[in-house]
């Protein structure tokens, strides 16, 4: 399996090649995000988040999963795939949305307290929303590229987060970071994360699920580019 140093590495080249159809992936993501911050109220926008974005999002997935088996990466592709994933992203997005519901309510009710074991129980449960929402990171592109349910998705996303730990929460941090610096320059977010992140995600969920894949180039490259045929991959 590859660092996931050479993972960044690659998704920054490939960023570079694609960075007008990336935008543009982004760009009709936002396209629903930027109305609903600007002029709905707070309720209405958090709703339309997994009603709307996640779909979107897992769209923008399913371009770049549809453009890695050869295809091109389009538009069309996206808005299909946000059709045909409307529900395991709806399902996820509203995960999301409980938990973040459940770390506000939380600080909400004993971080407002002022006491050491109100803090306490806070922090706490903010350790658990982060460890819930890294144990997710696999579970948009495990329905994809593994064509799984929802459930069955996060499911087999939870054990690969305990099976790979660091690997996952690195990703994870990697990818929230990514998210921050961008959104620093608003119209960076707006313009360029769905479409980055479709980019990272991908390629970082594929190296988990293919550990032996850059092994075996390697050998099927082998010296004067022999391929070796009759091999299985696990």
């Amino acid at each position: 399996m590859r660092k996931l140093n050479e993972v960044l590495i690659g998704t920054g080249t490939e960023i570079y090649r694609e960075i007008i159809p990336l935008t543009l992936l982004s760009l009709t993501g936002s396209a629903v995000l930027v109305p609903a911050i600007l002029f709905l109220p707070v309720p209405l926008t958090l709703l339309l988040l997994p009603l709307v974005y996640m779909p979107l999002l897992f769209g923008s997935f399913y371009a770049y999963h549809r453009k890695a088996e050869g295809n091109k990466l389009k538009i069309r592709s996206m808005l299909g795939g946000a059709v045909k994933g409307f529900m395991p992203s709806l399902l996820l997005g509203l995960l999301f949305a409980l938990l973040g519901l459940i770390l506000w309510s939380t600080w909400w009710y004993y971080g407002g307290r002022g006491s050491l074991a109100g803090r306490a129980v806070a922090i706490f449960q903010t350790y658990f929303v982060a460890m819930a929402l890294v144990s997710q990171f696999y579970t948009l592109q495990l329905v994809i590229q593994r064509e799984m349910g929802i459930f069955k998705a996060m499911g087999e996303s939870v054990k690969l987060f305990f099976r790979h730990p660091a690997y996952t929460i690195g990703a994870f941090f990697q990818a929230v970071c990514v998210g921050a610096m961008l959104a620093v320059t608003v119209v960076g977010f707006f313009a360029l994360f769905s479409g980055m992140l479709s980019v990272y995600s991908y390629k970082a969920v594929h190296n988990v699920l293919n550990p032996d894949e850059a092994g075996e180039t390697a050998e099927e490259q082998g010296p004067g580019g022999a391929v070796y045929a009759g091999r299985e991959r696990l």
